[in-house]
């Protein structure tokens, strides 16, 4: 989005949680400034010391358009730019995340709180949220959270099409991947699950488990538990990988077996390569999952039809062919970086005109 913009003539900065890629990013050309957010942390200093960080610099540039992604920076920079001359906010919500999916006391404690916050911020005209999926939308306007005129659908969050791109390698066995952080709520444990039936059944299939812990969520997988998996031979665990269209290529199946999304980038990322995926009939999924045309949506925690889905795509190489190809199709006709740029950039000029 950012690159888009630059290339419209926006100068963009960018207030992030720095770790490894700032040279990277300044390089496009996008002004990066460190912000030392917890996402999860509710020390009430800490907190105070993020807002304080918006507010200086929302001072220093008084930026036409403010574009906050995720929970808690919605909630900071509204409330800081409410406090300024900055009328113009655009806020992007990826998914509804822990507060409003999770049963666990602390979502169900916190969620009447953030309803009346997001209430009171979201009562603001000029203000926009972009939402990926219907069910969100749905969601938010039971709750009377905001008014479906201020709602902008943009699915995803894009892929570079040129990047991600069908592969020619040749594998000696099926690899099925999971990308995604190490979450509980990914469907990492039934993603073994899985594994594991096609162990005992004595099929060749390798189950890879591709990316990291989250320490900052509570739906994170312990280090010592995937360890655990891995020694037991049922998956294999690749960690965190920089380099994804490397990883893809050598894929045969995406299998994402998450209980929501607001549209995965990694399911995005896997159509965009040409390959088949299999995931949960759940929001964010169904978005960009078509069921029997570029993979299987199969029901919330079926293993035994997720194994079947998986069974069929290793033994039909045709179909798999195929519904890689749908996907690749696909994501170029509405998912490419370009088009949601584009829809991005136009949301950017109606509200300041």
């Amino acid at each position: 989005m950012a690159l888009s913009a630059i290339e419209k003539g926006y100068t963009v900065t960018l207030l992030t949680n720095v770790t490894n890629h700032q040279n990277v990013i300044e390089s496009s050309g996008i002004k990066v400034v460190n912000w030392n957010l917890n996402r999860s942390g509710l020390n009430i200093i800490s907190e105070m010391k993020s807002i304080y960080s918006i507010l200086s610099l929302i001072k220093k540039i008084n930026p036409d358009i403010v574009h906050a992604v995720a929970l808690k920076p919605i909630i900071y920079s509204s409330l800081i730019s409410s406090m300024t001359d900055t009328k113009l906010r655009v806020l992007a919500l990826g998914g509804l995340g822990y507060i409003f999916s999770s049963s666990k006391f602390l979502a169900y404690l916190l969620r009447p709180l953030i309803i009346i916050i997001l209430r009171v911020l979201f009562k603001n005209p000029k203000i926009r949220l972009i939402l990926q999926n219907k069910d969100d939308k749905n969601i938010l306007l039971k709750h009377k959270i905001i008014k479906s005129t201020k709602v902008v659908m943009i699915r995803g969050a894009g892929v570079n099409t040129n990047e991600y791109c069908p592969s020619k390698s040749v594998h000696k066995s099926p690899v099925i991947i999971l990308p995604a952080r190490m979450l509980w709520d990914k469907g990492v444990s039934e993603f073994v699950d899985c594994a594991k039936k096609f162990k005992e059944n004595g099929s060749n299939a390798r189950f890879c488990l591709v990316g990291s812990p989250d320490p900052h969520n509570p739906q994170s997988v312990p280090i010592k538990q995937l360890q655990d998996w891995v020694e037991e031979g049922f998956v294999e665990w690749w960690g965190q990988q920089e380099n994804m269209p490397n990883v893809y290529s050598k894929a045969t199946i995406v299998c994402l077996p998450s209980y929501r999304e607001g549209l995965p980038k990694s399911l995005l990322e896997a159509a965009s390569c040409a390959l088949p995926i299999v995931a949960f009939d759940v929001p964010g999924c169904r978005e960009i999952v078509k069921d029997e045309f570029n993979g299987f949506l199969v029901p919330f925690k079926d293993i035994d039809a997720m194994h079947s889905s998986i069974l069929r795509l290793i033994e039909d190489a045709k179909l798999s062919y195929i519904m890689g190809i749908n996907g690749r199709e696909l994501v170029q006709k509405e998912f490419s970086q370009d088009i949601i740029g584009e829809q991005t950039l136009a949301l950017w000029n109606e509200i300041n005109l």
